[in-house]
């Protein structure tokens, strides 16, 4: 990288323009922790605060971590996993979450990132695809597990569960608590079927002895939707993954290692969360508090409150809740230093109250689930442009390309102010998709560029801007949504004849669901009942959360749906009674 890329200029001082990726596997993080800050406590739960300054929780110190990693890593090669072997972590944010995920890196196996509210029918295509052999959810989730089982190559389960680490003067209470929400059962063992408590009882702090090369050996399989609606397993590499760690490392320069405290409230079986939240919270030795369930904002209010957090990275449907929260201003925020918003655009109004609120800086960022995630971000301490992405991070390089490319397969650099596809190339771009190398080569060029799929533009100062969206894809408060994927759920309903799905601006998510249904000759259905029936077969945050009856879909000549029609009379609508409300006012 030269000085000739706009955005160098724009950096805040202390941040380079690249970084030195050290050839190390992704789990020595945690290793050079542990001996930096071994009492130091490494991840925290807290499931409820109780009078006087007492709490339910669960807590590891990175000496813990370390050793509790190296047993599951000994108990994992014990039922045959190795170097190669997929590992599905089917989890909600939990101390033993980041164990197991340290563990299977140390046994040589890879995470396969699973979310756990996934269907039985969502499920199952992800576990084939994988090649997954081992799977770790909680003892709730079993029957879920065991449904699709004789599909794949699942051949060992291993159950835990929120209250694992959890004081034993709370367990039976938590225990009872779980499974009135589904989260617990009681699940005999044997057969394939293990406990995480029991297995890191049995075997020793002895991880297996593996060789890594970092370069090339997968580290994690981050499964990203396509606009056919199959399943792709981004993969990640060791150095993808060690890349963007140190590179969100060298953006945010007040960090005070050993000294910081991270809300990990984004689930980190997301990509975000897993790299902004707990592999840069372990590689500066921070104490991670996680939170299993998101959306409980009272809750995560409390946290930012009590545990005194530096660092919230989120989404911009996170802050938006807790800057309209009724007793926001009950609470003590002005711990928080920095947080970076990513997912989906955030609102000016919204970083500008919340930096109100805290006293810290809510900055927009970019990313993706092939790029590890993070690309662009604004400056944390420098100059923020709102509406902006912000500027490439240090040893990335960005561009805008034609949207499609000429006669010899070449894309045409555009120049300033010019609109088009968003690339980017970098040490954290992705190695490829799992066992499907056309659309490898569709999205990852011959030059080494990753298309996003994103219109943009870029500023004389090298700060980007995301104007559209190439693909159909709808993302809903961070979380990928594949059109498509809904339509085929809408269209088993027996009354429904087409539907039409797309992605609708929305103040808390930054897009949401929107159904266009037309009914089959003679029925009635209300929106509701279109609603609980996607809620029986997809996973929560794809159910729509607008339904429209019509008599029929825009159509091409040849009959197909044009989506893009029906996102443009949204958005006509929407500026149309932002108009009239201004007018009246």
């Amino acid at each position: 990288m030269t000085t000739t890329y706009p955005w160098l200029s724009s950096y805040e001082q202390g941040v380079p323009a690249t970084v030195e990726v050290p050839n190390i596997p992704l789990q020595q993080f945690l290793k050079d922790s542990a001996q930096k800050y071994p009492g130091k406590t490494a991840v925290r739960m807290v499931l409820r605060y109780l009078p006087l300054g007492l709490a339910v929780q669960a807590k590891l110190s990175y000496r813990e971590l370390d050793e509790l990693s190296d047993r599951f890593a000994a108990a994992l090669a014990a039922q045959g996993i190795q170097k190669g072997s997929r590992v599905s972590i089917m989890l909600p944010n939990c101390p033993q979450q980041v164990v197991m995920y340290f563990g299977v890196l140390k046994a040589g196996a890879i995470v396969v990132n699973t979310n756990p509210t996934y269907p039985p029918h969502e499920l199952e295509p992800l576990m084939k695809n994988s090649g997954a052999e081992a799977i770790v959810t909680l003892s709730g989730l079993y029957q879920r597990v065991k449904q699709i089982q004789p599909n794949t190559n699942l051949k060992t389960v291993i159950l835990t569960d929120l209250s694992d680490h959890v004081t034993a003067l709370f367990r039976r209470t938590v225990n009872k608590q779980l499974a009135a929400k589904g989260m617990y059962a009681e699940v005999p063992s044997g057969g394939g079927v293990f406990y995480y408590k029991d297995l890191i009882g049995r075997y020793p702090a002895r991880a297996p002895s593996v060789q890594f090369d970092p370069a090339h050996d997968t580290a994690v399989f981050q499964f990203t939707g396509g606009t056919t609606g199959i399943p792709k397993a981004a993969e990640l590499t060791h150095r993808n993954l060690v890349a963007n760690t140190v590179q969100m490392q060298a953006w945010f320069t007040d960090v005070s290692p050993g000294n910081e405290k991270v809300l990990l409230a984004l689930p980190a079986f997301h990509v975000y969360g897993m790299t902004v939240g707990m592999l840069f919270g372990i590689s500066v030795g921070a104490e991670i508090v996680v939170v299993p369930d998101p959306r409980d904002t009272s809750h995560i209010l409390e946290t930012l409150h009590r545990e005194r957090i530096t660092l919230y990275p989120g989404v911009p449907a996170m802050y938006i809740a807790i800057i309209n929260h009724p007793r926001v201003t009950e609470y003590n925020l002005r711990s928080i230093k920095a947080c970076l918003s990513g997912g989906s655009a955030l609102p000016v109004e919204v970083a500008q109250k919340f930096d109100e609120i805290t006293g810290g800086r809510l900055v927009e960022g970019f990313g993706m689930s092939e790029s590890s995630p993070v690309t662009h971000a604004n400056p944390i301490k420098g100059r923020v442009k709102y509406g902006s992405i912000g500027i490439p991070i240090p040893s990335t390089e960005a561009a805008i390309v034609s949207l499609e490319p000429d006669e010899s397969g070449h894309y045409k650099f555009l120049g300033i102010g010019e609109e088009g596809e968003l690339v980017v190339r970098g040490p954290q771009v992705m190695k490829g998709y799992y066992n499907n190398p056309e659309e490898t080569a569709k999205t990852i060029d011959a030059d080494g560029w990753l298309h996003t799929g994103d219109i943009a533009r870029m500023d004389e100062d090298g700060y980007f801007y995301i104007v559209d969206r190439k693909k159909d894809l709808i993302i809903a408060s961070g979380y990928n949504v594949v059109p498509r994927e809904v339509e085929e759920v809408l269209f088993m309903h027996p009354k429904v004849m087409e539907a039409a799905v797309v992605g609708v601006p929305d103040p808390k998510r930054g897009e949401t669901v929107k159904a266009f249904v037309v009914l089959k000759e003679g029925q009635t259905a209300t929106a509701e009942e279109i609603r609980e029936f996607c809620k029986e077969h997809l996973a929560p945050y794809k159910v729509p959360t607008l339904v429209e009856f019509r008599k029929e879909l825009p159509k091409t000549q040849v009959g197909k749906v044009l989506r893009r029609m029906l996102v443009a009379e949204e958005k006509a609508k929407q500026a149309a009674a932002t108009a009239k409300e201004a007018k009246e006012q």
